[in-house]
């Protein structure tokens, strides 16, 4: 039987993930609300959709697996609101149906180590929506659902070495700080290996094994491209936007023994230094 994948909010994550798929014969057909991307997915192999219900039904009704990336406004998740009556109807049918969500659903522990058993007390609106989006999700009846909670995502393209090289990276010092992070190809990874071996209603943290300051991937990254780090500054001094900020609400480490004992998984980044290597070879293959 063809496999098709469905990708609501098909973005960054997604798009390494159809890179794994599409090679292995997948239909794959992504959303969009912009018809200026219709080139890029084509390019892809993917066949863009507008985010209309009308254009996206005929593929929800044949599709094997979905995955969910559009995250939830203060109106609630928007796919469910497109969509909801129409996930309802289909809920049996399908095989796989995965919702990209955030650690940040665990709140601040103060530096602690969480996993997925710890309670969703989220210290930021962000979060508290993601909160409540996982339940919408979750109350479907017969839904197939797996949850992925993402920590930090870089990879190609979105990391600190642009910032370092223009000069407007910072090295902020909150004592205590620590941030979990993950590598979009192992994020992609971990997506495959649970629709290949589904668990319906298991919620997995996907992060690296080394959570670490923030200011130690900026001070590595310059180390890496061989120029001057930025000068500490004191987190109280920062100017820092109200999102900015609100990153700096929670501190917490994650833990991804899920991902391995369940799924098989074998990280392909395990900490920011093999990631950040990697990409800036990369970049120098392609230079």
């Amino acid at each position: 039987m063809e496999q098709t994948l469905l990708s609501l909010g098909h973005g960054y994550s997604a798009a390494f993930l159809a890179q794994r798929l599409s090679p292995k014969g997948w239909r794959i057909a992504g959303t969009t609300r912009d018809p200026d991307k219709f080139h890029e997915f084509h390019a892809q192999g993917i066949t863009p959709l507008l985010w209309d219900r009308e254009a996206i039904l005929p593929w929800l009704e044949n599709a094997s697996h979905v995955l969910v990336s559009a995250g939830p406004t203060e109106d609630g998740d928007p796919a469910l609101a497109l969509l909801k009556p129409d996930i309802l109807a289909q809920a049996t049918r399908l095989d796989w149906v995965g919702y990209l969500s955030t650690t940040g659903v665990y709140g601040d522990a103060q530096g602690d180590w969480v996993d997925e058993s710890a309670p969703l007390t989220p210290a930021t609106e962000r979060g508290r929506r993601r909160v409540r989006a996982e339940a919408a999700w979750s109350s479907i009846p017969d839904l197939p659902l797996h949850i992925f909670r993402l920590a930090g995502i870089y990879g190609p393209g979105r990391g600190p070495f642009a910032k370092v090289r223009d000069g407007t990276a910072r090295r902020i010092i909150k004592p205590g700080q620590v941030f979990s992070r993950i590598h979009v190809e192992d994020i992609a990874q971990v997506l495959e290996a649970s629709m290949m071996h589904p668990k319906p209603g298991t919620a997995y943290n996907l992060c690296d094994d080394d959570p670490a300051p923030p200011q130690d991937v900026i001070l590595h990254a310059a180390t890496l491209l061989g120029v001057d780090a930025p000068p500490e500054m004191p987190f109280d001094d920062a100017e820092l936007s109200p999102m900015a900020r609100s990153f700096y609400a929670e501190s917490k480490r994650v833990r991804n023994d899920r991902i391995k004992s369940d799924l098989g998984v074998t990280l392909k980044y395990p900490d920011y230094r093999a990631g950040l290597a990697a990409i800036l070879a990369q970049e120098q293959v392609k230079q």
